[in-house]
């Protein structure tokens, strides 16, 4: 990870002060880097030998801090990992263009690896995230959204990257089809139980170790598993109250609803999804042979459901 962040920074140099200063607030922000280390241990598993899985670690960091750059705009967002979030700080249009400065960069380095299989692979996911993030705004303020619907934008927007650096490191490691789907499957179970944990965190977390303000997804009107649980199994008048404050947004309602999801059983269900995803993500490994890398990936899916930030 020290190789990894090395060509982070060398790779955030621009001519541009406000670019890098941009740049270098959110990378520097204390993001657990997750994504890069998936791309790292599942080549480190098949025996890769090789440098490149730096660059290409660097790359899908570079990918998800454009995101999140331009999902805090959106999201009105004031608060990250405990800072300010780079709109707030810097302002939306700085925060949009170096995300567009990332996502470019991130590009760049793609060519120059000259390997179209791993182009293809990272094009792809880009593209598939764009969509996963107009799907969540599509849904937002929708009281109507199923727990199918909100498991396709999670799948989209957040678990994509992770079967992408998954399958990064099998590719790179020469893995056989079959093990670069197991790898890639890996991924996609290990993000998904990663993002709802994150939904519980967000009625159940503490701010100084969420490093956000409790309550912002349902100040944006977004319809997360918590929610969606309660309006399908809470009482009458539980399910009313999340409709109203989903519908209306802002936190007026946010006393109410985090009593009706914790008196439902909500944060219960979500967290035994997550489970449910962390054993199939360990499931999907079980044919790579052992090593320490098998180890850490493994070990990887118990930290992600059982995180407090």
């Amino acid at each position: 990870m020290k190789a990894v962040d090395a060509v982070i920074r060398d790779r955030l140099h621009s001519d541009v002060v406000l670019v890098r200063q941009v740049a270098e607030y959110i990378i520097n922000s204390g993001g657990k880097r997750m994504r890069p280390a998936l791309v790292l241990l599942a080549a480190g598993s098949l025996g890769y030998q090789g440098t490149r899985h730096h660059e290409l670690a660097a790359v899908v960091e570079f990918i998800h801090t454009a995101t999140l750059l331009h999902d805090d705009v959106v999201d009105e967002s004031e608060l990250r990992r405990g800072r300010e979030t780079a709109n707030a700080a810097f302002g939306n249009a700085a925060s949009v263009l170096v995300g567009d400065f990332l996502y470019s960069r991130a590009f760049q380095m793609m060519v120059a690896v000259d390997n179209m299989r791993i182009m293809q692979v990272l094009s792809d996911a880009t593209n598939i995230i764009a969509e996963g993030e107009v799907l969540q705004l599509m849904n937002c303020h929708d009281a109507d959204v199923d727990e199918a619907r909100y498991m396709q934008v999670i799948h989209y927007k957040t678990a994509k990257l992770f079967e992408a650096a998954a399958r990064l490191g099998g590719i790179i490691g020469n893995a056989e089809p079959e093990l670069e789907e197991a790898l890639a499957r890996y991924g996609m179970h290990l993000g998904t139980a990663f993002q709802l944990v994150d939904d519980v965190l967000d009625y159940s977390g503490q701010e100084a170790d969420t490093g956000k303000h409790l309550g912002d997804d349902l100040a944006e009107g977004k319809p997360t598993l918590p929610l969606i649980y309660v309006m399908q199994h809470g009482t009458a008048e539980q399910a009313a109250c999340v409709r109203r404050a989903i519908e209306e947004g802002g936190r007026d309602e946010f006393p109410a609803v985090l009593a009706a999801i914790q008196d439902s059983g909500a944060l219960l269900h979500a967290r035994a999804r997550a489970e449910q995803e962390a054993e199939l993500a360990r499931a999907s490994i079980l044919a790579l042979g052992d090593s320490i890398y098998k180890k850490a990936l493994l070990q990887l899916s118990f930290l992600a459901v059982q995180r407090n930030h």
